[in-house]
């Protein structure tokens, strides 16, 4: 840990990384339900089952390894830091008494 943060900082990033998980294995295991719900109950020949249930739990890795990725790159947007061109930012009216189209 660098030194330079605070315990709020370190903190979020605790919490960052269990939501990614958990996000992560929600993503998952509904991939792996949704694609191998065939297999288990569906008109699917038993030689099929098990090729079937393996690219299901492959499709559920997957989403699980995408998930995590795409909440732990929000991390690297520090506090303080200009932002990067996936934030949004407001802006306000150039002029006082005028307001922007969006408002």
């Amino acid at each position: 840990m660098s030194p330079s943060r605070t315990q709020a900082e370190r903190d979020a990033v605790t919490v960052e990384i269990m939501f990614a998980l958990v996000s992560g294995a929600f993503m998952g295991a509904l991939g792996f339900g949704v694609a191998g719900s065939a297999a288990l109950w569906g008109p699917v020949p038993a030689s099929w089952r098990g090729p079937w249930l393996a690219v299901s739990a492959t499709l559920g890795g997957v989403l699980f390894c995408v998930q995590v990725v795409r909440v732990l790159r929000r991390l690297r947007h520090r506090p303080g830091a200009a932002p990067s061109p996936q934030d949004v930012v407001w802006i306000q009216p150039s002029q006082p008494g005028r307001t922007s189209p969006d408002s």
